[in-house]
């Protein structure tokens, strides 16, 4: 028996006891784990250092969402009404809500050592769910994922959290038949190889894939005459946070009129100290793809060792999907368009992203605009930048294909939960059948569908 084998069993056997634990015991383990975290949390914020070279306010401050999200999702299942509970006393009574799916297998990400790592929001909305976690350490920071595995197994019953290591284990882990479910975050390469394992299974099961994004921010001509020197230094700071290294960084600007703008943003670029990167594949792969796009943009191009910015027009833009592809890093493309409808073609022509912005002044017309955008994206922002994820209840941090694997999933926000669970439903079940979601008398106080009206 191998250790994925092992672990694998051990969650599919604590699921029979996990999956129908109550939410208010839910929540008190959640915040046991935020509690434990924050107790190692010097000492985990080190070690992350160490093996990131993120910095300490930075780490700090991740460790800080970390916990607060773990704590966002406790208050959820302690309310109680996320699972959607609905009854109908039709002709036949019919009750239905969410549960849990099974052992879920979470893949670390490498720019976010805790976040989007092993006690991130994957991990928390599994958990919240009533599934057992087993988490594939990123090898870009093993001790960082070995310390908060650590903390998290304090306060967790048996089978329902394990840490993994190394890519065979990871791969053993998705097609095991007890796995129900896999959360990832990195590469499209990484993630579409997953999806196609998932697949091949003989029991598919879902994959939810976040895999990167170039999150276009369009600047409009009011907003580039009155806003011009903001935008750009709104943007280079955006583009450069944390090495470029953000899977919402904005990797390419569509404007027109704007060489004044662009003259501002390739002095910001230019003056940019060079960040070190998170590993070494990832700085071959930046530098690859800066000396790409160097060639491709075929207009102007600012390369220094701090960052990059590459200049060119909506026709070559179309015409060379290449330009279209995610450069990892503190880099942006520029495509000046000579007209209104040249940006809404760029804007047909894109892939699935995480983000779009709109840069607008009284007067700027972005209706048509905000309607392409609406189809090709999970969040859009206006007048503001796309780095910063807010933790809060109503985010969408996903997209259309690409940018992730299921447009309609999310894994930032509550909705995160809902990508491990499935509906069921019980037919003139007795009472003592049902879970207290779904009994006559409400025992939780949840708020619920009845006869197709929500009290």
């Amino acid at each position: 028996m191998t250790d994925v084998d092992r672990l694998a069993r051990a969650a599919s056997d604590a699921f029979a006891s996990y999956g129908g634990l109550s939410g208010r015991k839910k929540g008190e383990l959640l915040r046991a784990i935020a509690e434990r975290l924050e107790a190692n949390g010097d000492a985990i914020a080190q070690q992350a250092d160490r093996e990131t070279s993120l910095g300490m306010p930075r780490l700090k401050s991740e460790l800080a969402r970390t916990c607060n999200q773990i704590r966002m999702f406790a208050a959820l299942v302690d309310e109680g009404s996320w699972v959607d509970a609905r009854i109908d006393h039709a002709k036949v009574d019919i009750r239905s809500m969410r549960r849990p799916l099974g052992p879920v297998a979470v893949f670390g990400a490498s720019n976010f050592p805790l976040a989007f790592s092993v006690p991130g929001g994957d991990t928390a909305s599994a958990l919240a769910a009533g599934c057992p976690v087993i988490v594939k350490a990123h090898p870009a920071h093993p001790e960082t994922s070995r310390l908060t595995a650590r903390a998290i197994s304090e306060v967790t019953p048996e089978g329902v959290f394990a840490l993994i290591e190394g890519f065979e284990a990871g791969v053993e882990l998705v097609k095991h038949p007890l796995t129900k479910a896999v959360a990832f975050t990195g590469s499209r390469k990484g993630g579409r190889a997953l999806m196609d394992v998932a697949a091949a299974r003989p029991e598919p099961i879902p994959v939810y894939a976040e895999m990167g994004s170039i999150n276009p921010v369009f600047i409009l001509p009011r907003a580039m005459r009155e806003r011009s020197a903001d935008i750009a230094a709104g943007l280079h700071a955006s583009v450069t946070v944390g090495g470029g290294q953000f899977c919402t960084n904005p990797g390419l600007v569509i404007a027109n009129h704007a060489n004044e703008f662009v003259d501002d943003l390739a002095k910001r670029m230019a003056a940019t100290q060079c960040a070190p990167m998170l590993t070494s594949s990832i700085a071959d792969a930046y530098r690859d793809g800066v000396e790409k796009f160097a060639t491709l943009a075929d207009r102007r191009a600012f390369v220094d060792s701090g960052a990059a910015l590459f200049i060119t027009n909506a026709t070559r833009f179309l015409e060379q999907e290449e330009l279209m592809d995610e450069v990892f890093g503190p880099s942006t493309l520029v495509v000046e368009c000579e007209s209104r409808e040249r940006m809404l073609e760029v804007a047909r022509a894109l892939e699935g992203q995480l983000t779009a912005t709109i840069h607008a002044d009284d007067g700027d017309d972005y209706q048509d605009l905000l309607k392409i955008l609406e189809t090709k994206v999970g969040r859009v922002v206006f007048n503001g930048y796309p780095t910063g994820v807010e933790v809060v209840p109503a985010m969408v941090h996903g997209g259309p294909y690409p940018a992730t694997s299921d447009g309609r999933s999310t894994s930032v926000g509550t909705r995160a939960i809902e990508r491990f669970t499935r509906f069921v439903a019980w037919q003139n079940a007795p009472e003592g059948a049902l879970p207290d979601e779904l009994k006559e008398s409400n025992p939780l106080g949840i708020r619920r569908i009845v006869d197709g009206r929500r009290p």
